[in-house]
């Protein structure tokens, strides 16, 4: 069992007691993971496939197609043309993920100072932009020259911002800490 589910079910004890839920369903949950990168302008076909090479590997995943909800002249896009990659995890491969992501990504991450608190919504989700996909261990880094971003959704189950924070910096993500303003 990974380490990020192990912390997962502590913190589900520790919030009860702190938030004073009655009920063990009222406590918020991590849903799924939603990681998405974009092709942008990309028309290279090997790039293309590298976006989707990279993205399994890191997630353990097949990349699903997204398509273009309109025609964009300007941008020479029609609909229904590729325009992005999403991967979507859930159960033990979420938690693996997170595992990774936060025991060895981010800090691997080049000049990371924690994440914002702003990152997170009112909804109870936190989505964090990942510049460079070179981070992770499971991509080589012999194909410097083709570094791609992508951004990484936490989806729970919590009702509001104050809820979601305590439950995310529980089960580890790393928050910056508050600015003391005089």
């Amino acid at each position: 069992m990974s380490q990020t589910k192990e912390k997962h079910n502590i913190t589900l004890s520790a919030l009860g007691n702190t938030f004073g839920y009655k009920n063990a369903l009222e406590m918020p949950r991590l849903q799924k993971v939603v990681i998405s990168a974009s092709t942008g302008s990309v028309k290279d076909k090997k790039k293309i496939e590298l976006i989707q090479d990279r993205l399994a590997k890191i997630t353990g995943q097949k990349t699903a197609p997204r398509g273009a909800k309109k025609s964009i002249a300007a941008f020479k896009i029609r609909e229904g043309d590729t325009i992005g990659y999403q991967v979507t995890l859930r159960g033990q491969r979420m938690y693996d993920f997170l595992d990774r992501l936060l025991h060895i990504a981010l800090p691997r991450a080049r000049d990371f100072r924690g994440l914002s608190r702003e990152s997170v919504d009112l909804m109870g989700n936190v989505t964090i932009g990942v510049r460079e996909h070179t981070i992770f261990p499971e991509t080589g880094d012999e194909d410097i020259k083709d570094v791609f971003g992508f951004a990484i959704t936490v989806v729970t189950t919590a009702n509001n911002k104050k809820d979601a924070l305590a439950f995310l910096e529980h089960l580890g993500f790393p928050f910056k800490k508050e600015d003391i303003k005089k």
